[in-house]
């Protein structure tokens, strides 16, 4: 969405800009946003600065800025190492980017975006930063304390969005459940979801990122009442060990989290659940991974998604030993995704037969790939329908499943 942001922005400047270009020409201007997060973001973007560094060098290249959350956090160390870059901005400097490149920020463009998906789903941010202490997690360094947007300005987007064709729109946010707590001093994500759902033309609403731990359960009394919120939770767990989830400062124990696993599936029993798991941080045990797997076979989580732990630098957990060796990490990091394979494959295997509503998101040579509402994208399964049953992309679809692999289904359209 920042991106998406600074696109517009431009485009209103009139700059023609073209999202991630496959060839430059010596006028070219090139501003890379950055992700300072985890190991392997740091190093893609690292990786691109210096490509395009090695253009400008060539001549092939006119002018390179940075922007985003590397730019943010390792602004002083980027500068005295890469050179070829002109100037390094952070994550809440797009007014001064824009200067630089003698364009105005438009106030008035609130609302108003140039997005880069596909256009029938987009990406809604309702908040930025995050007041959480995880000790892992480098986002508040990066994006600062938690912001909610107003609801007028989101519901401004959400219109505008529709309008140009969006049918699926996903609220994203470091803390989703925060919403509100800073403007009007509740949690409001359950208002503005009951007032997003009045927004003509959209679909389907789908929830990334919400904290697990004093979880507002208002929010799937909400998510039932209302057809066009998706039975779809993005909810990171990171663990189910106890000595690891305190370490890590979660805030939530091992009975908790099931606790609130089935509180939200007593009352949504068809929700689908996503989770991340972080294996190898600092002091887990084979007991503790052990704990962690058990938890997974047992909870049977709908989508999951594990990351290996990345020390990072002025967060707490920097101060403990990073004492779980690399390929540790990474064979847990299998373990717990094989066991996932298998929970996955009962999961798609049980759907065989059932009609679902897909939205089509594209289409390739043999096949239309879709999702269901159990589905985000990019990230969760897709559902594969013969080009030979006529569908158009950006619509949504009836179609039986007739086949399930471990993270894919085959359907055919039914008329």
């Amino acid at each position: 969405m920042d991106s998406e942001n600074l696109i517009t922005q431009l485009d209103y400047n009139q700059y023609k800009v073209e999202h991630n270009p496959s060839n430059t020409d010596p006028a070219s201007i090139i501003i890379i946003n950055t992700c300072g997060f985890i190991d392997r973001a740091k190093e893609e973007s690292i990786e691109t600065i210096l490509e395009y560094a090695h253009l400008k060098n060539t001549g092939i290249v006119s002018k390179l800025y940075v922007t985003g959350c590397l730019s943010q956090r390792y602004k002083d160390n980027l500068e005295s190492e890469i050179k070829e870059v002109d100037a390094f901005f952070g994550t809440m400097e797009m007014p001064a980017l824009l200067a630089k490149l003698n364009a105005d920020y438009r106030h008035e463009l609130i609302g108003e975006r140039i997005i880069t998906t596909p256009s029938h789903f987009a990406y809604l941010k309702i908040s930025e930063g995050c007041n959480r202490t995880c000790s892992f997690c480098a986002i508040p360094l990066m994006r600062g304390k938690h912001v909610s947007i107003p609801i007028e300005q989101i519901l401004l987007q959400a219109r505008n969005l529709a309008q140009h064709g969006v049918k699926e729109i996903i609220l994203i946010a470091q803390e989703l459940t925060y919403y509100g707590l800073d403007i009007y001093k509740e949690r409001s994500l359950s208002k503005l979801l009951n007032l997003l759902c009045e927004v003509e033309g959209i679909e389907w609403i789908r929830l990334h990122y919400a904290y697990p731990s004093k979880f507002p359960m208002d929010v799937i009394h909400t998510m039932k009442a209302q057809e066009k919120i998706c039975n779809y939770l993005d909810l990171p767990l990171q663990h189910a060990s106890d000595p690891v989830l305190a370490s890590m400062k979660r805030q939530i124990t091992n009975e908790e989290t099931r606790r609130l696993i089935g509180d939200i599936r007593n009352i949504l029993p068809e929700i689908t659940l996503r989770t991340t798991m972080l294996v190898g941080f600092p002091g887990e045990t084979e007991k503790d991974f052990n704990d962690l797997c058990t938890f997974v076979k047992e909870q049977r989580l709908d989508r999951l998604g594990v990351f290996q732990y990345s020390h990072e630098e002025d967060t707490s957990a920097y101060l403990f030993e990073d004492n779980v060796p690399a390929e540790v990490k990474e064979e847990r990091a299998a373990t717990l995704m094989s066991i996932q394979e298998e929970i996955s494959l009962d999961l798609n295997k049980a759907k065989i037969g059932k009609e679902l509503k897909v939205l089509v998101d594209q289409k390739e040579k043999a096949y239309y790939v879709g999702r269901t509402e159990a589905d985000s994208p990019e990230v969760d399964n897709e559902v594969h329908i013969s080009v030979k049953d006529y569908c158009r992309v950006g619509d949504f679809a009836r179609v039986k499943i007739i086949q399930a692999d471990h993270f894919d289904l085959i359907g055919e359209l039914i008329p």
